[in-house]
């Protein structure tokens, strides 16, 4: 009997303490759900600004992240602070202090990520869209998230990359501009004229490209090769990687065609083999199991072959 009275005053307390805090707990859920309300508020309102402004998408995506996460602490701490009145903003930024040093131990890589993230997203540079190279990675930029970028590489595969190794790693962006230079190497044999060829290859890239911004092809002479003069051949198109293998394709046929038509050499490598003695050749040739043998000697220390 002692025990039921025991468990019915328990009770009692309890829905005392229920109905006493009720409004205190409805007062928290509202709080929390004008907090929900205001995220999608500040979220649409953020968009529209960063439309008008022209703003790139990462940076929008960047401030709707900050407002999210500044609105749901400051609406959890009201509403914490409502539901618990012992809980004062002292007590919590104390208490706050003592767990972010586990937590920072626990969560480095990703708050290292979170922080390249952010910066990765104020640069003005490596946009979405944009053909990067990074170490062993070379894609295309589809999304930077906060902790990781996303990039389709050219054989449709999807790499998604750790911010902070974009942010630690050199990046070259190649499509920064909307065109750059592309060269190829080319080579003459040393009886050609190299004044005649500079010019034949130079009209043959010329007519083979559609030329950029009125830059034109240049050629240089670049040095003296094993078997060969030669040529820097340099042009400017549209920064797009497939752009690239088009027009390094055009120049290589119009090349080869225009040197061929002019009958000037395109050499394969020479190479030259010495022996300090006298050359000892001996050729064998079998016929009804027996062989016959005819050893001669060279006159020339030297043998050329190609």
């Amino acid at each position: 009997m002692e025990i039921v009275t025991l468990l019915a005053e328990r009770l009692t307390e309890m829905w005392t303490v229920a109905v006493q805090s009720l409004p205190a707990m409805v007062m928290a859920i509202a709080f929390l759900i004008i907090a929900g309300l205001s995220v999608r508020l500040v979220k649409r309102v953020v968009a529209r600004i960063a439309d008008r402004s022209g703003v790139r998408p990462s940076l929008a995506e960047l401030a709707q992240t900050a407002a999210t996460v500044a609105i749901w602490v400051l609406g959890t701490l009201i509403a914490a602070t409502i539901l618990f009145p012992s809980l004062t903003p002292a007590s919590i930024l104390a208490g706050l202090g003592i767990g972010s040093v586990a937590i920072g131990f626990a969560f480095k890589d990703v708050f290292e990520n979170f922080l390249a993230g952010v910066l990765i997203m104020l640069r003005k540079q490596m946009r979405i869209g944009d053909f990067i190279e990074c170490e062993s990675i070379e894609g295309r930029i589809e999304e930077i998230s906060i902790r990781d970028t996303f990039v389709r590489q050219p054989d449709n595969q999807l790499v998604i990359v750790p911010n902070s190794m974009l942010f630690k790693n050199p990046v070259t962006i190649l499509t920064d501009k909307d065109i750059r230079r592309f060269e190829l190497v080319c080579g003459v044999g040393y009886a050609e004229d190299i004044d005649v060829c500079g010019e034949l290859i130079r009209d043959a890239v010329t007519n083979a490209i559609e030329l950029v911004d009125g830059k034109a092809v240049d050629v240089f002479a670049r040095e003296f090769g094993a078997s060969s003069v030669d040529y820097t051949v340099r042009w400017w198109a549209n920064s797009q990687p497939r752009t690239f293998h088009e027009t390094r394709d055009q120049a290589v046929r119009a090349i080869k065609k225009a040197l061929d038509d002019a009958g000037v050499e395109i050499p394969f490598a020479y190479r030259t083999l010495t022996f300090a003695e006298p050359l000892t050749i001996e050729m064998t040739r079998g016929n009804s199991g027996g062989h016959v043998s005819n050893e001669s000697e060279t006159r020339k220390k030297g043998l050329r072959t190609r």
